[in-house]
């Protein structure tokens, strides 16, 4: 399908900021709506990879809209669920400068989810400005009413919490699961890695549960790495790392969290971190940046690390490992051994940054041995003394 409507990044060229817009293909010229709506999630403090994220879906669906001749304002019931059918048999297209186009991919039941739902958001806050009327938006979402409450969820005295509106467009699907690493497959990882800068932005994610953009979003004055905080003027004992929410990163790095919090690293950590600055401080540039993951081998040099440089390092290194690397494996591996090894949940969600209970429920995998043990303990055809 050739796209009428495409996703594109804009550098200013005074300040260097990169911002996402939504243009014509054609004629060049920004959607007024959809820049809008994207410039609305700056403003709500959304990482930069959501904004990018947003951006093509919603390309996506104007795209469609000017194929078909419809309005995108004022889309009918089969306009919508004809857009989700074509999510997932319409081919993935080529990117742009691919060498090979190797095996034609189609969306996943999942993906058509994930972009059906940026489409009623961006239906929804057409509504808000008045460029799309409510009969529009009242098909977004339909009654449902729940049969299983998640643990701690209010139901009210009659039930009557029960009934949610629940997405009207949205294909069934099965839970993935999360995927961790084995301790085995973590130090593999840090073996493989070519560099004391990738050794150590690996192992910090694996040993405290750091999510990718809080790492890169560090700054060399949240490494309080000494054994007494005294130095620092910190009231936090032993070695650690603040995590703070930035929104003025040079590489737009995000803490999903609005708290900041700190965590406790070990003395293996704090010697990796020493190899790394040696490593750093060959690169002269490096020296004039705040942030503690940069750019060392190539240009720009001393740049702040940017997500899609990170990305590309755990792409390799799964290559060379022959496993899958992801960086958020990795916080998932860590809060899977902590719960695994009987830390106390709340501690493993204040190390893990999380405002909700609710969100450690996924973190807590039940391995083989585990499953085997416990049908063992229970066994009756065994013998008991």
């Amino acid at each position: 399908m050739d796209a009428d409507c495409v996703a594109e990044r804009a550098v200013s060229p005074v300040t260097g900021v990169v911002r996402w817009v939504v243009v014509d293909a054609r004629s060049f010229d920004l959607h007024t709506e959809a820049v809008a709506f994207l410039a609305s999630l700056r403003a709500r403090g959304c990482s930069p990879n959501t904004e990018r994220a947003y951006a093509g879906r919603v390309a996506l669906y104007l795209s469609y809209c000017r194929i078909w001749r419809l309005d995108w304002r004022t889309p009918g019931f089969l306009d919508l669920a004809r857009v989700q059918q074509r999510l997932i048999e319409t081919p993935v297209q080529r990117r742009a400068g691919q060498a090979r186009p190797g095996p034609v991919r189609y969306r996943s039941h999942g993906t058509a989810n994930a972009i059906m739902t940026v489409v009623g958001e961006f239906l929804r806050f057409g509504a808000v400005h008045g460029w799309v009327p409510a009969d529009t938006t009242a098909l977004l979402s339909q009654p449902k009413l729940l049969r299983f409450t998640p643990p701690g969820f209010n139901t009210g005295e009659s039930g009557q919490r029960r009934q949610i509106e629940a997405a009207a467009f949205r294909f069934q699907t099965t839970e993935p699961g999360y995927e961790d690493l084995s301790g085995e497959q973590i130090r593999g990882m840090i073996a493989a890695a070519p560099s004391c800068r990738d050794r150590f932005l690996i192992a910090l994610m694996a040993c405290t549960g750091l999510r990718i953009g809080e790492a890169l979003g560090l700054h060399r004055g949240d490494m309080h790495l000494l054994a007494s905080p005294r130095a620092v003027g910190c009231g936090v004992e032993g070695p650690h790392v603040h995590v703070r929410r930035r929104t003025d990163n040079p590489n737009r790095a995000l803490a999903k969290s609005q708290h900041h919090r700190f965590v406790p690293v070990t003395a293996d950590l704090v010697a990796l971190y020493t190899d790394y600055q040696y490593e750093r401080d060959r690169v002269a540039v490096a020296g004039e940046s705040e942030m503690v993951f940069v750019n060392l081998f190539r240009p720009p040099l001393g740049r702040a690390m940017s997500y899609p440089n990170a990305k590309e390092m755990f792409d390799r290194l799964g290559r060379t490992v022959g496993h899958a690397c992801r960086p958020h494996m990795l916080r998932h591996s860590a809060a899977t051994r902590w719960l695994r090894d009987g830390v106390d949940r709340d501690v493993v969600q204040r190390l893990l940054g999380h405002a909700s209970p609710l969100s450690m429920e996924q973190y807590r995998h039940v391995d083989d041995a585990e499953a085997r043990a416990a049908v063992e303990r229970v066994s009756f055809l065994t013998e008991r003394p």
